[in-house]
């Protein structure tokens, strides 16, 4: 019987029950399964004992079990967090780095789905896919030409970071359409954006020049707002602007204002900073939007492959913000 014992807590489920087959089979490991509904003393008591914590997904984490000062506070021997996926904004990367807490993600495992996800939207739009299935079941003797719609072959994608899911937007387009690629991210040199198969511009230009905006960076203090009512007047009016990355990074009523006022062509939207999206939204009265439930990354091999990795002795790359070595959490606490 090992005698270091290791404490992994969560809530509900892991996303892939592969993770829980994994976790629950390392005989050093007491793997602990948390419920919203339980007494919250009790949540506590159990955590105050762990030594690493795996989070839910932003829209299932309910409060107050988001890692920050408060929750840290109550968790003494809390060694290791780990997001569910590549985001980490549901966790205070600063207050654990102040507390001796590593930080882990899944950086990566969910790039298919979500690029695939990001073309679907601007597929979809482009065909005018989702407005003429409505108008095919609520119009009598619909006018089809209304609902010509536009190829994706030759035109040009702005790609809002091209980490693991912009790069493979960036083979998608390119290979499938012959588009041309333009990159804005201030993190990688003009080599760097060259080798993953787009050109270098600023944000400006970038909104300025796309037939397709299409963004893929983390949501972070740098990021969060930065797409508003300015940056939507740049845009062409047949353009649209796509956002499978973090509900908070583009200004919501600026844009469904934008989209009213005929400043773009439309938007493709997985992502929202309230999930889900509160009733009576302007959105959600605007056919010019298409709207998923944050569904980008929530395909069964995204889902098994982040679990996989999150339970495996499989190293995570690290986000640019984490200064600690990644692997898997089970592997960081002891």
């Amino acid at each position: 019987m090992p005698t270091n014992i290791k404490r992994l807590v969560y809530f509900e489920n892991f996303m892939d029950r592969i993770a829980v087959d994994i976790l629950g089979n390392r005989p050093e490991i007491e793997l602990v399964r948390l419920e919203y509904a339980s007494p919250e003393q009790d949540n506590w008591d159990a955590l105050s004992r762990a030594h690493g914590y795996q989070t839910q997904p932003r829209t299932e984490l309910k409060q107050p079990w988001f890692a920050a000062a408060p929750f840290i506070a109550k968790c003494p021997n809390l060694l290791a967090v780990a997001s569910t996926g590549a985001g980490y904004d549901m966790i205070d990367v600063d207050d654990c780095t102040k507390a001796g807490i590593i930080v882990v993600n899944q950086s990566g495992t969910n790039k298919e789905g979500v690029a695939e996800h990001a073309l679907g939207l601007m597929l979809a739009l482009s065909k005018k896919i989702g407005i003429s299935d409505k108008a095919m079941r609520t119009i009598p003797n619909m006018d089809r030409r209304q609902y010509q719609g536009n190829d994706l072959k030759g035109k040009t994608v702005g790609i809002v970071g091209i980490g693991n899911i912009g790069s493979r937007v960036s083979d998608l387009c390119r290979g499938l359409f012959g588009m041309t690629v333009l990159v804005y991210d201030p993190y990688l040199t003009a080599a760097q954006v060259a080798a993953r198969g787009g050109t270098q511009v600023g944000l400006e230009e970038l909104m300025r020049r796309s037939d397709y905006v299409t963004v893929h960076c983390p949501r972070s203090k740098e990021s969060f707002g930065m797409f508003g009512a300015e940056q939507y007047g740049w845009m062409k009016p047949t353009a649209y602007f796509i956002n499978t990355a973090r509900g908070g990074i583009h200004k919501e009523a600026e844009l469904a204002d934008a989209l009213k006022a005929g400043k773009l062509a439309g938007a493709g939207l997985d992502v929202f900073e309230t999930q889900p999206l509160p009733a009576g939204d302007a959105l959600l009265g605007l056919d010019t939007a298409l709207l998923t439930p944050h569904l980008a990354g929530l395909s069964a091999e995204s889902m098994r492959a982040m679990s996989l990795v999150a339970a495996a002795d499989t190293p995570c790359a690290a986000p640019a913000t984490v200064q600690s070595p990644f692997a898997a959490v089970a592997d960081l606490v002891s």
